[in-house]
């Protein structure tokens, strides 16, 4: 068996399985990484990255090169959308550091994952391997991709996102459900912005009863402004990730608006529009050698900007249970990431879809707080 070398497979190329397979190397496992795109790209917009991931980051040696690319907001605020009244002003900034132990960055989507993917050993990214087939055959695991090649590992994991082929192997086919919400999404040149006369802050959400728009910069340089909101949706059968929208429909969507958001609006070149999907919780996280994480596991609404950040506490979780128990006792392993695991993610993943979240002055030191290394492991029959 030892001569042999021992082999983990990441399926999927997101912020989870780049930080998965990123922290595995780190601690010595032999790790090929998977991923359908045909090349790496620039994709997605902005994205948050609180001290719960930054300390993960440091751990991966990207936290200095993320810190001096990202934007730095000193506060989150919440805004009603019509008087523009402030309905919270959490402090991030100096406080995040010195209370939470690491920076609070708001940054663009692509840029970081560059980052994580400069972090891997080089040979080990494979690109156009879009998964097919998968066979756990009880002392391996056979993945057939789409272009006729195939390998394989000692474990897999999934952490190929809502759609999930892992999740599918291990459960059966189910589409995800339509959670009634729309995200626009659109990100603007920070210059579009100059010949108004308003403040454009660095990290705000303007919520009215039932919608909500939350905006940031995702460079250090603030050369580029996003948004990203929450709007109850009729259902309509979505061909694909996104549509396009448009200005004018955002205008009818936030009607009455503050004026900072309508030149918001005016400012947008090209606004695309998300369903935002849901599954039910899973009844298993791991069977025999396949591991779930991210959203191929907890899919969540992103109102709380925290789904990239749970999806990466997985892949450091998962990577700290298999340094404690080796791979050969992998399963071990999966029960303790999941004992240690379903809680946290279940919790975030109720106040996302709840959005209710820093809407009101609240201490979030219970989500940017969390030290993931300085946790105690809990057995997995303390599940």
């Amino acid at each position: 068996m030892m001569s042999k070398q021992q082999r983990i497979a990441v399926v999927g190329a997101g912020l989870g399985g780049a930080a998965a397979a990123g922290l595995l190397q780190k601690a010595g496992f032999t790790v090929d990484l998977y991923e359908q795109s045909p090349v790496f790209s620039r994709l997605g917009a902005g994205i948050h990255m609180g001290p719960n991931v930054l300390k993960i980051f440091r751990r991966l040696g990207i936290e200095q090169p993320l810190e001096q690319m990202a934007s730095h907001p000193d506060f989150w605020f919440s805004r009603d959308a019509e008087s523009g009244d402030y309905l919270s002003r959490i402090e991030l900034g100096a406080f995040a550091r010195k209370e939470y132990g690491a920076a609070y960055v708001t940054v663009h989507r692509g840029d970081l994952q560059a980052l994580q993917m400069a972090a891997l050993q080089p040979g080990s990214v494979h690109f156009g391997k879009c998964l097919s087939k998968i066979e756990d055959r009880g002392d391996d695991v056979v993945l057939n991709f789409a272009d006729g090649t195939s390998a394989t590992a000692d474990i897999v994991i999934g952490a190929d996102g809502i759609n999930s082929r892992i999740r599918e192997h291990l459960l059966g086919v189910e589409a995800p459900t339509y959670s009634g919400w729309v995200a626009h999404r659109a990100l603007i040149r920070g210059e579009k912005l100059a010949k108004y006369n308003l403040s454009f802050e660095d990290c705000v959400k303007w919520w009215s009863a039932d919608r909500h728009l939350m905006v940031y910069y995702t460079t250090q340089k603030r050369d580029e402004y996003y948004y990203v909101s929450g709007v109850p949706h009729p259902a309509w059968d979505f061909q694909g990730s996104f549509i396009d929208s448009s200005r004018e429909e955002m205008y009818e969507t936030f009607a009455g608006y503050h004026p900072i958001v309508q030149a918001l609006i005016e400012s947008s070149e090209q606004v695309t529009k998300w369903p935002l999907l849901n599954r039910k919780p899973l009844p298993l996280w791991s069977e025999g050698r396949m591991v779930l994480l991210g959203d191929a596991c907890h899919p969540m609404k992103p109102h709380m900007a925290q789904g990239a950040a749970m999806a990466i506490e997985d892949a450091a979780m998962l990577a700290r249970c298999l340094q404690e128990t080796g791979l050969t006792d992998y399963r071990t392993a999966f029960q303790l990431y999941e004992a240690n695991r379903k809680e946290r993610a279940s919790r975030v993943q109720a106040v996302s879809n709840a959005n209710t979240f820093l809407r009101t002055q609240e201490d979030p030191a219970w989500v940017y707080g969390y030290d993931l290394y300085a946790q105690a492991l809990k057995s997995e029959n303390a599940a």
